[in-house]
């Protein structure tokens, strides 16, 4: 039999609807906890795609890829006014 594993201890994609909201009660949402999120994040997004043996062009492409997304999303409001123009 597995051995139980505590709520806090579960990942994400591992805990079942009924018990979401006592999930993120139990989440650190302090700006330290938070950052630590992200350094973990971090880490193991650099762990994975860039700080290996035989690299590729993936790890990159996907940072040069979330940049586009981003600034064409925060350039949406502006550029959203110019897509009906006529220029005669």
């Amino acid at each position: 039999l597995p051995a139980a594993v505590l709520l806090k201890d579960t990942k994400l994609m591992d805990v079942k609807l009924g018990q979401l909201g006592s999930w993120l009660a139990m989440r650190d949402f302090t700006p330290g906890g938070i950052m630590g999120a992200m350094r973990r994040g971090y880490d193991r997004y650099y762990n994975k795609y860039i700080n290996v043996r035989k690299g590729g062009l993936g790890g990159f492409s996907m940072v040069l890829a979330g940049y586009i997304v981003l600034s064409y999303m925060w350039s949406y409001s502006h550029v959203k006014h110019d897509r009906r123009r006529k220029y005669h």
